[in-house]
């Protein structure tokens, strides 16, 4: 064997050792990426029952926003509905309310200084009477 054959082993064998060592990583990334599609299958048949669920809940949110929107337009007409009437009942029945209000007022300020009016006068008269008998 001549030098140039032993350097044509070396070489062959430390080509398999770099393959061999090669080997090793790629079988193992092989392994990886078969468990990663496993998992991705196992997520893909289980993500379609919550889809479904979310699908269904998202469909009840729309009924009940729908019932929703109606009770607001009811509401909303509602609202001003009755600020007509209160505008129509300030209009009709707030004015003469008003001066009726004020009249029973006065009356009873004048009733009552007529009563203390008279109450003066008979206290008055009473001193008079008790100053003139005294004399």
């Amino acid at each position: 064997m001549s030098p140039g054959n032993i350097a044509a082993l070396v070489a062959a064998g430390a080509f398999v050792v770099l393959v061999i060592l090669l080997a090793i990583p790629l079988v193992k990334l092989g392994r990886t990426l078969d468990e990663a599609t496993v998992a991705i299958r196992k997520a893909h048949e289980r993500s379609d029952p919550l889809l479904i669920g979310a699908n269904d809940t998202i469909t009840h949110v729309n009924t009940q926003l729908e019932r929703v929107d109606g009770v607001t337009a009811n509401v909303q007409q509602v609202s001003s509905n009755a600020s007509a009437l209160s505008s129509v009942f300030t209009a009709t029945l707030g004015g003469p309310l008003v001066k009726t209000a004020a009249l029973s007022y006065g009356l009873s300020k004048a009733i009552k200084a007529r009563k203390q009016a008279k109450a003066d006068d008979t206290g008055k008269h009473a001193r008079r009477t008790r100053k003139r008998g005294r004399k």
